[in-house]
């Protein structure tokens, strides 16, 4: 499992193409090769970028739904809807489809933002307005969230 790291502001060009900053190519470098996947976010306006072995492993727990269900059925029409394969080109970049571009509403300057084993793809101005919401409280969130581990061992 990957456990990427940073943020990166990056500048689409007029194709949607976007250059993959050095830094996190490097921590990609085993994984380039294979491709990736993007989809729209659940839960965000951004897009999901996943390397293949990370969407496998994502799709392996998906495929243990039961079809004959209908709420599980929805679950994955609207999960998958959008999902597109992509590759890096020989300069190091990675397009980002007009469908997706448009979902997101990306702009001129976009953030690259590691997310543990992939990477959010954000419009900054939106990407600053969701880290800077007055609403969200990270330190109850926190609490909320991991509050309850109580072996030394599951957080250092």
């Amino acid at each position: 499992m990957l456990n990427l790291i940073g943020e990166y502001e990056c500048k689409p060009d007029a194709k949607g193409r976007v250059l993959l900053p050095s830094a996190l190519k490097k921590q990609l470098a085993t994984v380039l090769d294979k491709g990736f996947v993007l989809k729209r976010s659940v839960f965000n306006k951004c897009i999901e970028l996943y390397p293949i072995d990370e969407w496998n492993a994502v799709m392996a727990k998906v495929n243990t739904l039961n079809r004959f269900v209908k709420k599980n059925n929805d679950f994955i029409r609207l999960f998958t809807a959008g999902v597109k394969l992509q590759e890096v080109d020989g300069s190091g970049r990675i397009l980002i489809p007009k469908d997706l571009k448009n979902f997101a509403g990306l702009q001129s300057t976009i953030v690259m933002s590691s997310s543990v084993n992939m990477i959010e793809i954000w419009d900054q101005e939106t990407y600053e307005e969701t880290l800077n919401n007055p609403e969200t409280d990270f330190g109850q969130l926190a609490e909320d969230v991991m509050g309850g581990l109580n072996n030394p061992e599951d957080v250092s």
